[in-house]
């Protein structure tokens, strides 16, 4: 039987092909048809070049509909994609490059002159272009091609995507996700949030990421549900496009944004059904800021680029876990269909009830590990199979999984572990904090000490030794950072998640200098 992915996602196309699939922001309107034909040339101009199995097809484009059918074709082709961050510059384009070893690199115009350059000397042999208003010499090479394909047969455990990760600690790894991974994950999605071709998904989010491509096309795709879309999230558009939509999904700063305009009310979500919310942690004010403004509870979830989807907020009522059928603001939920997940102590044995411990994970949907790291690869599993993470959390008695925050964000101070998250979420809650950060940073007595970074509210002024002191009425007085810093912005990657490896390093400048942020 053929794994295809195409072919699992291509069951979800309505019967009626000329039905549409796709409206853009710019008022372009694509079919079904559209999809299945534009796939089926770009996969045919792909198959004409002869490239041995498995090719990588490396893509740093600006998000577009014909983008999302070289997606498609890259699979009936049968070959690997490997999408890009366009922000991503030349040392960092050459890192993958260098180490994916692509057939193909596909760019935008503007890019093609130091791409070509740089990828023609790593040894790529196809370089080409394809811009976000359909031109490119992509495009112009696929024309000539039929319109009618045939997939190509895969096994389930063939690579279909290579994901590289941030990087934040070292050098950045590619997960490999099979057609497995990726259609397990697909249909356990389908089926627990619900989806169906009567819905219409709002999709603004970037297409190089789990979120935008995985969780959201993916939904879309295989439910034969009609997307809005956005080439970028613009609050205002978004919300004018909320009154025709049925399911959204964002980043918590989607959320924050769209809460700071007056018009975001009831009548404005009229038709949806489901607000989804991941990629990085939403504060509980926002959560309940959206309740109360639209009537809405927004559904967390937790994932990875290595095992896509692990846990979900119960979407319907009889999606029970222990019981437990409500949605909880700073929980994502409980582990997903077909998803083992247990907290685990340092032997890798469950931890109790409450207790913090490492994430662990096994199931359909999880990776088969790095690109040509085997060594690193063996070290984030454990010997029952279970893939390590890196991310600390809980499980109480209903079963709601939390997250405190990621391994390599433990601070170690005097011997004591102290969870960035609950310093978070104690400042978050004080007069004035919008939002804050905390890392741990060097100290010659305790070994490490926190260092925290707060945003104020919008006409709120903030006094960082004030700030420290309302906490040491509600922590430990170890767990109290020894500085704290008042920003204009926290540094965050392109899903909004902070990038504490960059405060950390603020921090390192700042003392050289002997100087404060503000």
């Amino acid at each position: 039987m053929n794994a295809n992915l195409y072919l699992a996602l291509r069951q979800g196309f309505p019967a009626d092909l000329d039905q549409i699939a796709i409206q853009t922001d710019q008022g372009l309107r694509y079919s079904w048809r559209d999809l299945e034909r534009g796939s089926a040339m770009l996969a045919n101009w792909l198959e004409s070049l002869h490239l041995p199995k498995g090719s990588r097809i490396a893509v740093q484009v600006d998000k577009s509909v014909e983008a999302l059918m070289l997606f498609l074709a890259s699979l009936r082709a049968g070959h690997v994609f490997l999408p890009l961050n366009p922000a991503y510059q030349s040392a960092e384009l050459a890192y993958f490059v260098k180490d994916a070893e692509p057939a193909v690199v596909v760019c935008t115009p503007a890019n093609f002159g130091w791409v070509s350059k740089l990828a023609f000397q790593m040894g790529t042999r196809y370089v080409l272009s394809l811009d976000d208003q359909r031109g490119g010499s992509l495009l112009a090479r696929a024309a000539h091609h039929s319109d009618q394909h045939t997939p190509v047969m895969r096994e389930p455990q063939d690579l279909a995507a290579i994901l590289y990760t941030s990087g934040t600690t070292g050098r950045s790894k590619g997960a490999m996700l099979s057609h497995a991974n990726l259609h397990s994950s697909a249909e356990c999605l389908h089926n627990y949030w619900g989806f169906g071709s009567q819905d219409v998904l709002l999709h603004a989010l970037p297409i190089f990421h789990v979120h935008g491509l995985f969780v959201a096309i993916h939904a879309a795709l295989r439910s034969g549900a009609t997307m809005l879309w956005h080439a970028k999230f613009e609050p205002l558009r978004v919300l004018a496009d909320l009154a025709g939509a049925t399911v959204f999904m964002g980043v918590p700063t989607f959320y924050t944004r769209l809460l700071a305009l007056p018009e975001l009310n009831p009548q404005a979500c009229a038709k949806m059904r489901l607000f989804i919310s991941g990629s990085a942690p939403m504060l509980i004010d926002t959560f309940q800021q959206w309740q109360q403004r639209t009537g809405h509870t927004v559904l967390e979830r937790y994932g990875m680029s290595e095992t896509l989807m692990l846990t979900s907020n119960p979407y319907a009522a009889d999606q029970r876990f222990a019981g437990q059928t409500e949605r909880v603001g700073g929980s994502v939920g409980f582990p997903l269909p077909g998803v083992s997940l247990r907290i685990a102590d340092a032997q890798h044995q469950e931890a109790a009830l409450g207790e913090v411990g490492s994430i662990q994970v096994k199931g359909a949907n999880v990776f088969a590990g790095y690109w040509r790291m085997p060594d690193k690869t063996a070290q984030e599993f454990t010997p029952d199979g279970f893939f390590i993470t890196g991310d600390m959390g809980t499980r109480d008695a209903q079963g709601y999984v939390r997250i405190v925050g990621r391994s390599k964000d433990l601070i170690i101070s005097g011997g004591l572990n102290v969870y960035p998250v609950e310093i978070e979420e104690a400042l978050n809650q004080l007069p004035g904090v919008l939002e804050s950060a905390v890392v741990g940073v060097p100290h010659p007595d305790f070994g490490e000490v926190g260092c925290a970074f707060v945003l104020a509210q919008s006409g709120a002024v903030l006094d960082s030794s004030a700030l420290l002191l309302a906490l040491k009425d509600q922590l430990a007085n170890f767990k109290v950072p020894k500085q704290c810093f008042v920003l204009s912005e926290l540094p965050r990657n392109a899903m909004g998640k902070v990038q504490k490896n960059l405060l950390r390093e603020m921090v390192k400048q700042l003392e050289q200098l002997g100087s404060d942020p503000n």
